[in-house]
């Protein structure tokens, strides 16, 4: 199926984390160390954070204020609500990389993802934690031996589905009512285990690039692909049953809009750090589909 893509926000950075909230569509940009939020059709472009050791994945607790992921210093900021930047929780303790997206459940707990190795400075990859953020600021490590947890939801019935990028997966846990993860299985598999360690290589063995993620009605994911410029629309086994192609990188996607059916991206001709620091080439694209938002974020 041909759906038409339009561009909505240029000439930032890199976009990552796109949330509907509060009637707006809320993204980090990496490389301006900014949150931004923006109207459905991308007017009224706002600044919502400062963040200047770069921002990944954004949430909100129950009682409306902001968390967003600080990469670089493994920290997760907490939006007061007079609009300064505090402390939430301090994760450098637990990781071997930088932090990476994560979901906030109604509880207020932030499930969050780290890349495991040096990513960006062309280390071999090595398995990563999944940690847990509670409202109170303790951190736990909740799953080990993860291919670089990436994009995360919460479903309606309390399923925490977890992309791992090089993994050719998706992973899906059961919530406790204490936080605690159990029942690890096998949500999607888009392909074999990699057996690469060397990024190049192992990039080769990647059939889909599970990036960010966000889930519908009828309990599809949507799923940015990082290493091949679509959007997919995959069941669980990993049946896809739709593909959208963009014509340059996609790296998250996002449910939202007035009626829960506008599909947000986030663009980008690559991913290399490099490249992107020094260029203003991303966008943020929309698309409409058929079944609305559904579960968390």
């Amino acid at each position: 199926m041909s759906r038409e893509i339009n561009t909505v926000v240029t000439e930032l950075s890199y976009l990552e984390c796109p949330r509907w909230h509060d009637q707006r569509i809320w993204f980090a940009d990496f490389y301006t160390y900014r949150v931004y939020s923006a109207a459905e059709d991308g007017s009224d472009l706002r600044v919502e954070a400062e963040v200047p050791q770069q921002p990944s994945g954004l949430g909100w607790l129950p009682d409306g204020r902001l968390l967003v992921i600080s990469m670089r210093d493994a920290r997760l900021l907490r939006r007061e609500f007079d609009g300064s930047l505090v402390t939430h929780a301090d994760l450098a303790g637990y990781v071997n990389g930088h932090l990476n997206d994560m979901v906030v459940d109604s509880h207020g707990r932030a499930f969050i993802g780290e890349f495991g190795f040096d990513l960006m400075g062309g280390a071999p990859l090595e398995p990563a934690s999944l940690l847990r953020a509670d409202p109170d600021g303790t951190v736990n490590e909740v799953a080990d031996g993860m291919w670089f947890p990436n994009g995360s939801v919460i479903t309606d019935d309390g399923v925490l589905l977890v992309c791992e990028t090089f993994g050719n997966r998706v992973t899906a846990f059961d919530i406790t009512d204490d936080g605690a993860l159990t029942n690890r299985r096998t949500w999607a598999q888009f392909g074999n285990p990699p057996t690469e360690r060397d990024l190049e290589k192992l990039l080769a063995q990647v059939a889909v690039g599970s990036d960010g993620c966000c889930v519908d009605e009828e309990g599809a994911l949507w799923i940015a692909d990082a290493v091949g410029g679509r959007v997919l629309r995959a069941h669980q086994g990993g049946e896809i049953d739709e593909e959208i192609q963009t014509g340059t990188g996609v790296f998250a996607c996002m449910l939202g809009g007035a009626d829960g059916r506008t599909l947000f991206l986030c663009a980008a001709p690559d991913f290399h750090e490099e490249n992107r620091k020094h260029a203003r080439e991303a966008s943020l694209l929309t698309t409409r589909v058929d079944t609305p938002h559904a579960g968390l974020p």
